[in-house]
């Protein structure tokens, strides 16, 4: 297992056991550890193939509309007291960051010869762009679902369904995304040999983390460039949302070796991190293993991972992927709750600042912002990840506001 210390300043682990520090690695059936062994050789290989590289690329650039914007949001940094700058990955194809993992795993599994792909979805968002770039692809989708997140994001099911996919309901546990990747980790176990898992989020078994991360990480770079060509240094601080992570990696890993610019994560607070309503994985989780990864969780006393909640459903998840944990142990990055209330208020500050409807997701980092903001002061430059559009929360958003009943 790597010393923490060799990691600090780079992002470019795990070592060759998958881990980050104490994080990470591979607590997978036996079943699946030649598809991981298989996966990882695949991915490996594919960073060092100029023609793999080439044509997720092109797929980025004509395909997802990559680069996304790095924009100025001048009346809600009035409001917040610095300037802000969020980097729009809410105007991808699909409406979130989720297309650039989707298609990087999608050109993967193909070049592998797995014509079928599972995944798992919360929000909804990984599950659309995963049935976009399987038709894309011509590869078969399924995706899974938790029954309590079909009901909160009826949309996106409807638009997975339209792009081809089969969607199945998981009515056990909370039937919200933990249970959806258990899910589809039993099909895994049943299919492996036509069948790759694509995971959302960078968390799971090795090589998902750093895999992810890897597909995701235009984010940051994107950003470090466009904020040099703009201002000609670096940020002051660079924020996101945190569920299991793969907007907030995607972002960081460009800025980790700059340790002159502050990282922080925004957690789902839920209800209140005091109420047990929330889903505040590293500031109220104790290491443990969930999902084939050592992380943070959230446990009882005997260990079981208990339930989360957040209004937001991508965010709605007991545990974090890896990295995280590590960054969070060794300071480089810090991590914050934000509750459902807080969130709240952000997405309708955005919305009728600048004439954008965030994700929810999103909406905790800009909430989370606003607070660093009073800390750093007018002088400072802080980039946000906007991960995904609002559409799919639209019907979340109305009623909490009460518009539904007035309509």
């Amino acid at each position: 297992m790597t010393d923490p210390t060799d990691l600090l300043g780079k992002s470019a682990g795990p070592d060759a056991t998958g881990h980050f520090g104490r994080f990470g690695g591979r607590f997978m059936p036996e079943a699946l550890i030649a598809a991981l062994d298989e996966l990882t050789l695949a991915y490996t290989q594919s960073k060092q193939d100029a023609e793999f590289q080439a044509e997720f690329h092109r797929m980025l650039r004509d395909y997802a509309g990559t680069p996304s914007m790095l924009y100025e949001a001048r009346r809600l940094s009035e409001v917040a007291g610095a300037r802000i700058l969020l980097k729009r990955e809410d105007l991808n194809h699909t409406g979130a960051h989720k297309i650039r993992n989707v298609l990087g795993q999608a050109l993967l599994a193909a070049k592998m010869g797995k014509k079928r792909i599972i995944a798992e979805t919360g929000a909804g968002q990984h599950g659309v762009a995963t049935a976009t770039a399987c038709a894309y692809l011509d590869l078969e989708c399924v995706v899974y679902m938790g029954e309590e997140d079909t009901r909160r994001q009826a949309l996106n099911v409807a638009r997975m369904k339209m792009l081809g996919a089969e969607v199945i309901p998981v009515h056990s546990g909370s039937k919200t995304l933990k249970d959806a990747i258990n899910e589809a980790l039993r099909d895994w176990v049943a299919s492996v040999d036509y069948t790759h898992y694509l995971l959302g989020t960078a968390a799971g078994a090795h090589p998902f983390p750093a895999m992810v991360r890897d597909f995701c990480r235009g984010i940051g770079d994107e950003a470090r460039a466009q904020v040099l060509e703009l201002d000609g240094k670096l940020p002051d601080a660079v924020t996101a949302c945190v569920g299991g992570g793969s907007n907030a990696i995607g972002l960081f890993a460009a800025f980790v070796p700059d340790e002159g610019v502050r990282i922080v994560g925004y957690e789902a607070g839920g209800d209140g991190v005091e109420t047990g309503r929330t889903a505040a994985t590293i500031t109220l989780g104790r290491v443990g293993v969930l999902h084939g990864a050592r992380t943070y969780l959230m446990q009882d006393d005997e260990g079981q991972t208990i339930e989360s909640h957040s209004i937001s459903a991508g965010l709605d998840y007991p545990g974090v992927g890896p990295e995280h944990a590590y960054l969070a142990e060794t300071k480089r990055a810090t991590y914050e709750p934000v509750t459902d209330a807080e969130a709240m208020d952000a997405f309708q500050l955005l919305a009728r600042t600048e004439g954008i409807l965030p994700a929810i997701e999103s909406a905790h980092a800009v909430a989370g912002t606003l607070r660093l903001a009073k800390e750093l002061g007018p002088d400072a430059t802080i980039i946000v990840c906007l991960s995904g559009r609002g559409d799919k929360d639209a019907d979340t958003a109305a009623t909490y506001f009460g518009l539904l009943e007035q309509s």
